[in-house]
């Protein structure tokens, strides 16, 4: 199933310790079914120096992939989290368009 939420989308987390957080969409993996968000689901990542690659040890915070379940789009202009309907656009394409606006999410 192709995944509706794309890349730098604003997003609300609908459940678990983020919950009503918004933030960008930074990454998407439709494959299983997650996506990373700007500022959200924070996660401590012990990480060793290396020298090398110019990496400094220690305790990093960075953030990680919720299932896509628990996200859900907010419209650009209403400002309000949305599903997601279909549009065909004047050029015969189909669009993402708001269910509570009617605007076009492109």
């Amino acid at each position: 199933m192709a995944a509706r939420i794309r890349k730098n989308d604003q997003v609300v987390v609908l459940s678990g310790r983020d919950k009503g957080k918004r933030g960008r969409v930074l990454t998407v993996s439709p494959a299983a079914g997650t996506a990373k968000v700007e500022n959200v689901n924070f996660v401590k990542r012990h990480t060793r120096a290396n020298p090398q690659k110019n990496i400094k040890g220690g305790i990093l915070e960075k953030e990680a992939a919720l299932p896509l379940a628990v996200l859900q789009l907010v419209c650009r202009s209403c400002q309000k989290p949305t599903r997601l309907g279909t549009k065909v656009a004047e050029d015969g394409k189909k669009v993402r368009a708001c269910k509570k606006c009617g605007a076009v999410l492109e």
